[in-house]
């Protein structure tokens, strides 16, 4: 164990997900040795995201404005709604180039475990979406996991009334993995070969 300064960097940096203590301690020292303007780069560009960067206010994915350029873009098709857990998720779709659609970011997946229910998704706000746009084709691209299946499983009932027709991505991806690591071709399959829920 560090003192003070270089300790708290270590303890901060072994909160972002994914880093370990080892991996906080490499990027430590890897930051005490960088160049001053390197740091100086990096804590800029953390700053400037925290102070501009949000969600947006139609489907929550990123933005740097109230909507985002995927909701700006009037060449999309406005019938067509993709369903993701992350914003991370609408960039792996959109390097497929296959889509062409909307997208509507639910921030996560339904973990019990986790102490995620429905209310803590964007659900509601993707009901009001379908009552106000001309939605024909809602597709369900949740992670092929556990949560991502009772996620699509849980939007498929709720939906079924509601004269939507709902798809969910076809096999290519593997159960258990994440979009976000799926590469183009197989996502691209994926979604060539979506198919209908329910039927």
């Amino acid at each position: 164990m560090y003192e003070g300064a270089i300790q708290d960097l270590i303890d901060e940096l072994g909160r972002l997900p994914g880093v370990g203590p080892k991996s906080a301690q490499r990027i430590a020292f890897h930051l005490m040795q960088a160049e001053p303007a390197d740091a100086r780069r990096l804590a800029d560009a953390i700053t400037t995201v925290k102070d501009t960067v949000r969600f947006c206010a139609r489907c929550f994915n990123v933005s740097e404005a109230e909507h985002c350029r995927i909701c700006q873009d009037q060449r999309r098709d406005g019938t067509l709604l993709c369903v993701v857990e992350e914003a991370r998720d609408v960039q792996a779709i959109e390097r497929t180039r296959e889509f062409r659609g909307r997208y509507h970011v639910l921030g996560g997946a339904i973990s019990p475990i986790d102490g995620v229910g429905p209310d803590e998704l964007h659900i509601a706000e993707l009901i009001r979406r379908l009552d106000d746009e001309p939605v024909e084709e809602l597709i369900l691209a949740t992670n092929p996991n556990v949560e991502g299946e009772a996620t699509a499983s849980y939007l498929s009932r709720l939906l079924e009334h509601l004269g939507v027709r709902v798809t969910r991505l076809a096999s290519g991806l593997p159960v258990g993995g994440d979009l976000d690591y799926a590469d183009e071709v197989t996502l691209g399959r994926a979604f060539s070969g979506r198919r209908e829920l329910g039927a």
